[in-house]
């Protein structure tokens, strides 16, 4: 079979998210392929939708429920597993591509050798093919045979897994199996998909359409949520170590981890969970320091990072307390000027 399409699956059944789903992947134009649809424990109507789709498309479409909810991760996990395809495509059960989205990555990896492809995104809020806001989810340096200076591009700016289709061989020889029971799953394993590929292709037309909407995981925060980003970048070190590229890749994987486990989980932890404790700060900011004494040094971390970010990150690194005090104070000031303002 020429390729496994997975599609990990919790409670999206309303406003037809899931049926728009798969409506889009039972027409792909490729030949021989297979839709693995895997329920994550969904307590609405997804699992019943899903056998539907098995019932109408039994060449096409396999239904698996799974008795344990194992969260994204551990669904894709049971995808792979249960995959017979020579190719492997991940895709968001809210999210749709073009007919010939699969058909164009496969024979653009057929006509180059590669073992990785990618193309951009759109994003979009509402259920149309219409071209939205396009994200460039690649670059195109970073295509062809993947050598030490593509990796490292790959590394800072890899994009997103869902947008890209993998040898599945790749994918087993090196047990690429995603994190359970968090979320930022692809967070804790982008690098370890990308980094295993020996040639990169990338299509410049966005061909998958990436819904926003409030249940979105990128529109919802919480302790917990923070909690899970810090162990994808816990995991994404030690797969860079278990893989062999931690020493050669170690200024972009500083960078890397200091973004997702600290700068990006500070900066969302502050504004928008309640209640905020200044024991998270500390202990995460403690946890950084352990990990990277000297990540401000980094060249990526000074070129990349906001200079206001980097001064509260300098004052939370000198005093926990005195950054949180200071950021509800100031947070506090800028909302009352909006409110004054509006």
């Amino acid at each position: 079979m020429k390729l496994t399409i997975i599609v990990p699956v919790y409670n999206m059944a309303a406003d037809d998210k899931l049926t728009y789903c798969l409506d889009s992947l039972v027409v792909q134009t490729i030949d021989d392929y297979e839709i693995i649809a895997v329920d994550d424990c969904s307590t609405d109507d997804s699992y019943a939708i899903m056998q539907d789709y098995e019932r109408r498309y039994p060449e096409k479409l396999r239904a698996i429920h799974s008795e344990v909810n194992l969260h994204q991760g551990g669904a894709k996990n049971i995808g792979i597993r249960a995959a017979k395809g020579d190719w492997i495509g991940f895709i968001d059960a809210d999210d749709w591509i073009t007919p010939d989205y699969y058909e164009k990555m496969i024979d653009r990896a057929e006509a180059t050798g590669a073992d990785i492809v990618g193309c951009d995104y759109n994003i979009v809020h509402s259920h149309t093919y219409e071209i939205g806001d396009i994200d460039a989810n690649s670059k195109p340096d970073q295509v062809g045979v993947l050598d030490h200076e593509r990796k490292k591009s790959l590394i800072l700016d890899g994009g997103s897994l869902c947008v890209k289709i993998f040898r599945r061989r790749t994918v087993l020889d090196n047990e690429l199996f995603f994190p359970e029971n968090i979320f930022y799953e692809d967070n804790a394993m982008g690098n370890s998909y990308m980094l295993t590929g020996k040639h990169f292709e990338y299509i410049q037309e966005p061909m998958y359409y990436y819904y926003q909407h409030g249940d979105s995981t990128v529109h919802s925060f919480s302790a917990r949520r923070c909690e899970d980003r810090m162990e994808a970048g816990r995991i994404m070190i030690s797969e860079a170590k278990r893989l062999g590229f931690y020493d050669e890749f170690k200024p972009e994987l500083e960078y890397k981890f200091t973004q997702l486990f600290y700068v990006n989980t500070l900066f969302t932890y502050m504004p928008c969970v309640r209640p905020t404790k200044v024991s998270f700060v500390k202990a995460m900011t403690d946890e950084l320091l352990t990990f990277f004494p000297e990540f401000r040094e980094n060249e990526y971390y000074r070129e990349r990072t906001g200079e206001e970010e980097k001064r509260l990150i300098d004052m939370a690194c000198a005093s926990p307390l005195r950054f949180y005090v200071y950021y509800k104070l100031l947070w506090a000031y800028r909302n009352l000027r909006k409110r004054l303002r509006g």
